[in-house]
């Protein structure tokens, strides 16, 4: 367990809030849901882990809910409570620094690339190594903790945190020693499956953060959406001024339009921008 600190042993709670809060509070309700049918509904909460785990079989059928899904099911409170944990320390300044956006897709793009990733693994090495065949599932939200934690020692490398309230360590050698250790279960044994669900989630949390757009993919796409449709607009304008000189023409009168098909005033004076006669 890991937490920022500046001074001795201090606990300072950063904001709850943002997509920060909404990742904290789905899953404690998630979590809450399956332990009361857990005692309520034995049954009925076996079916539902059933569907809402990562089961790459159950992919390959169309279940692709699991992908958002998966995340959220945790199967115990101590667990539950150092990965949200985390997400509230870490994720916190991350959404503070770069926005909740770009949070939120960070989150979105680890997750659900991590599972997609593990999926294929799963397809391509299972039939030549069984700790990674299909008939393994994927839950909880440490590997997604894993890919925060990247993204924070991204930006705050050399920032020193607080490892189990004893050793502080640098941001970037607290993740090193995280990386190094999900590696080692992969390699020498253990639950190699969750191992390597934690690092494919890491590793497509730092494509997005080596490829994507320093703002995030959504505000890349708005921002293109917009230039098409401002273009497109600017290029009626050019047109409709087009036709407007031709007609001023006919009518004995010549008249000046910009290359963006702005008026320009026959006596030279400047353009008013709060003079509503001309909208353009």
């Amino acid at each position: 367990m890991a937490f920022r600190s500046n001074s001795p042993i201090m606990l300072a709670l950063p904001p709850f809030r943002g997509v920060t809060r909404q990742i904290i509070l789905t899953a404690l309700i998630a979590f809450f849901v399956m332990l009361a049918l857990a005692l309520l509904l034995r049954p009925v909460e076996a079916l539902l882990m059933d569907h809402l785990m990562l089961h790459p079989e159950d992919l390959r059928h169309g279940m692709i809910w699991q992908l958002v899904s998966w995340p959220f099911m945790m199967d115990g409170i101590l667990s539950l409570l150092f990965a949200l944990l985390s997400i509230w320390f870490f994720g916190s300044t991350l959404e503070d620094d770069r926005g909740s956006s770009w949070f939120k897709e960070y989150f979105l793009v680890s997750t659900i690339g991590g599972g997609l990733l593990i999926v294929l693994i799963a397809y391509v090495l299972g039939p030549h190594v069984p700790a990674f065949d299909i008939s393994h599932r994927a839950s909880g939200l440490w590997p997604a903790v894993l890919a925060i934690m990247l993204a924070y020692a991204r930006f705050h490398a050399n920032e020193e945190i607080r490892f189990n309230f004893i050793f502080k360590l640098k941001a970037k050698y607290l993740v090193a020693i995280y990386l190094l250790f999900y590696l080692a279960i992969v390699l020498i044994g253990g639950d190699r499956f969750d191992a390597l669900t934690a690092l494919c989630t890491a590793l497509c949390g730092y494509g997005y953060l080596m490829l994507a757009p320093k703002r995030g993919l959504n505000f890349a796409v708005s921002e293109k959406w917009f230039r098409i449709r401002n273009s497109r607009y600017r290029a009626k304008r050019r047109r409709a001024a087009k036709k407007f000189a031709v007609y001023m023409r006919e009518q004995g009168k010549d008249v000046s339009i910009d290359p963006s098909g702005r008026y320009i005033d026959p006596d030279g004076n400047a353009r008013d921008p709060h003079d509503k006669r001309w909208m353009n």
